[in-house]
This record gives C-alpha cells, structure tokens and sequence, in this order.
C-alpha cells in the first residue's frame, strides 16, 4: 500500500500477499488493516498497488470486484506486459472505473 500526500507517494508499506502468487494478490488482512488506519491516521491518501506481469495496467474484473470494499481508495497499477513498465492510476467505485491522477481536485 503506498501513502500519498497532494501529488506524491511519501511512504510505501509493503504487505504480505497471503496467495503467494505472482498471478493473484490477496493481501494479509490484519496487515492491511494496520497499514490502513496508519495511513488514515497520519492525514495521507491511501493507494493500493500491484502489477499484473503479463497485460497493461488497467483494473481487472478481479480489481474491480475487490475495489467494491474499498470506496475510495485509488488503485496503482504496474503493466509489465509490454516491452517496459507502465504505471496508470485508478478510482474504482460501484464497478465504474476512471483513470486519475495522484492529484485529487
């Protein structure tokens, strides 16, 4: 998960993907959590980030049904299907997905 503040990434907490899966995330929900209330407790934006190794960075019926418990949080996503990383935000809510920036009007 990263921590943002206006258009910056200032921390990122890296939590346990309980799949152990390249293909498929699910992260450690105590982690999560925890990392969650830090990040909401400090004043910062929360990002959930990952990357999907074989396509471009764009949400997944997957991500779009995960991002169903988490409103408003932006989603970051990591492209490594093409012949270089590509990173493209998201906002996720009630199945609409909108490509963003980090920077929130």
């Amino acid at each position: 998960m990263l921590a943002a503040q206006g258009d910056a990434v200032v921390e990122v907490h890296r939590v346990t993907n309980v799949e152990k899966s390249s293909l498929r995330f699910v992260m450690d929900p105590q982690e999560q959590f925890n990392v969650y209330n830090e990040i909401e407790s400090a004043g910062l934006d929360v990002v959930i980030y990952h990357s999907h190794p074989r396509t471009e960075p764009r949400p997944s019926q997957t991500d779009i049904g995960f991002a169903k418990e988490w409103p408003g949080v932006l989603w970051a996503i990591v492209g490594l299907g093409g012949p270089e990383p590509e990173v493209r935000l998201w906002q996720i809510d009630d199945g609409e997905v909108i490509e963003t920036k980090l920077v929130r009007e």
